[in-house]
């Protein structure tokens, strides 16, 4: 939820910001591509909700693309126009926490089969380890601003 703190772990963020939009808060991300290909950008709302299921605490965030948010284009960039995610999260009972995501984003454009295979192979696990490593760095990082 602290994009501030997700500019500094991601390296794949080219930019990442809140904006209000007629009175509709959205966020605006770019990600970096490999060379040749072009970057991809969203525009998303996104929600959290605290839940309490069966004396559970659990975490829910809900981001979509959201393509009626006014935000131009940029040249050189393709738009995500197709993006959603749902993330769940509640404590293991020690000092971890379970995780579900689920997500699906159309980037477009023609993605060759390389990267298509890097992404499965090194892309993703790498991110959610960079990921898991941002949360536990988390505290710190507010103790240190």
């Amino acid at each position: 939820m602290d994009l501030t703190y997700r500019k500094h772990w991601d390296v794949y963020v080219k930019e990442l910001y809140e904006k209000d939009f007629d009175g509709q808060s959205a966020i605006y991300w770019q990600v970096k591509y490999p060379f040749p290909l072009s970057n991809r950008d969203y525009v998303y709302v996104r929600e959290r909700r605290d839940l309490v299921v069966d004396g559970r605490k659990i975490w829910v965030i809900l981001a979509k693309s959201s393509p009626e948010t006014p935000c131009t284009e940029k040249s050189g960039v393709l738009r995500v126009k197709d993006y959603k995610q749902s993330v769940a999260m509640e404590t293991d009972g020690g000092c971890g926490t379970k995780v579900f995501l689920n997500y699906f984003d159309n980037p477009g454009g023609m993605i060759p089969t390389w990267l298509v295979n890097w992404a499965a192979k090194s892309g993703v696990p790498g991110f959610l380890t960079d990921m898991q490593k941002a949360c536990s760095n988390f505290k710190t990082y507010c103790e240190k601003k």
